[in-house]
């Protein structure tokens, strides 16, 4: 992007970097920021060349962040004395207020190395409420060198006093064009198959590089793409025994690298992830029976299914369809709230709309 200092690694929102660069030049960052759009669409990364143009010591201030300056270092390494990060215990955990409270301690210090202290609170829609209140003292009553940011997922589970009390950024899917770009950068992929993660990524930068950068989990992702679109066809029996293996290829998506043995001896929150997994990937397959049943088979996202999608989509009810694609994100949400995953689950391939065949053979 024209402007963009050498030190700055977001692609594709311009409205934000815009804010971020001005912040920077003029020195003027607002005490809070809310930096709030879906998981791995960039937010973390805004945050850091916040931080990084703030903690910059080289060049002025227009330039910065200059990404090669001992300061731009430490931050890019999670070690520059006046960058506080924050993020929740464990997988699927949540932040406690002994994080919080040992943050504000640390802004209420003067700046170690330059002008300002900057706390960055990562998935900031785990902290819980006794959390948020902690926080919200803070950000009534801000310090002068302190920026605290919150990067969230999902602005409702901040209390409306928290965020009204924050200057907000929403951050949105990139154009393919960006994530193309992105992956350029970094050597990740080829431009056809930069294409074709970048439609799988829905938009979002994280999940491109992750793509790009773990071949595995894009095998994994398209197994498990392929199982949820095969229970259509099937009956309620083989679903339901279909589910330890669901549930085993999305521990695959997120931790590519763990043994059979490891993930048997899962967390119940990592289970919980898993569950999630499974529904966010569910989404994207009836989204993508939907787009095909309309005639938008250049929009699907995956794309080694596309023959499969068009086999199956004029024996679904679309109706149906639509009305399970729409209950999957207040299961989704229901799940993140402690709601029994494998119980979720468990109905949620019983009510996967059926082809007419295996709707025949069930009843």
């Amino acid at each position: 992007m024209s402007g963009r200092p050498a030190g700055g690694r977001t692609h594709g929102h311009r409205a934000a970097e815009a804010a971020v660069r001005r912040w920077v030049r003029d020195q003027r960052p607002p005490h809070a920021l809310v930096i709030s759009g879906p998981a791995q669409v960039g937010k973390t990364t805004l945050a850091l060349d916040l931080a990084r143009g703030l903690l910059c010591t080289d060049g002025a201030e227009a330039a910065r962040p200059c990404g090669s300056c001992a300061a731009c270092r430490r931050v890019d390494h999670g070690n520059h004395p006046d960058l506080h990060l924050v993020t929740p215990e464990g997988a699927g955990g949540q932040i406690r207020l002994a994080a919080v409270q040992a943050l504000v301690a640390d802004l209420a210090l003067k700046p170690m190395e330059g002008r300002w202290r900057v706390a960055l609170i990562e998935q900031a829609h785990r902290l819980n409420p006794d959390a948020q209140n902690a926080l919200l003292k803070t950000l009534e009553e801000p310090v002068g060198a302190a920026v605290i940011i919150l990067a969230a997922d999902d602005l409702s589970a901040l209390l409306p006093t928290v965020v009204s009390r924050a200057a907000r950024l929403r951050l949105g899917p990139v154009a393919q064009a960006a994530l193309v770009r992105i992956l350029a950068e970094r050597d990740l992929s080829d431009p056809s198959r930069a294409a074709e993660i970048g439609r799988l990524a829905g938009g979002r930068p994280g999940a491109a590089v992750t793509l790009a950068s773990q071949p595995e989990t894009m095998i994994a992702i398209d197994r498990l793409a392929r199982s949820l679109l095969d229970l259509a066809a099937v009956s309620r029996r083989r679903r339901l025994a279909a589910v330890p293996g669901l549930l085993s290829d999305a521990a695959t998506v997120d931790e590519p690298s763990a043994s059979g043995a490891s993930r048997a001896r899962s967390t119940p929150a990592e289970r919980r992830r898993s569950v999630i997994r499974v529904l966010s990937t569910w989404r994207e397959v009836a989204r993508d029976l939907c787009v095909v049943a309309c005639g938008g088979a250049a929009q699907v996202r995956h794309l080694a299914l596309l023959e499969d999608l068009q086999a199956l989509s004029p024996h679904v009810d679309y109706r149906a369809l639509v009305a399970f694609l729409g209950r999957l994100d207040g299961h989704i949400a229901a799940i993140e709230g402690y709601a029994n995953p494998e119980l979720t689950l468990d109905v949620l391939v019983l009510s996967w709309p059926s082809t007419d065949g295996a709707a025949r053979a069930a009843a």
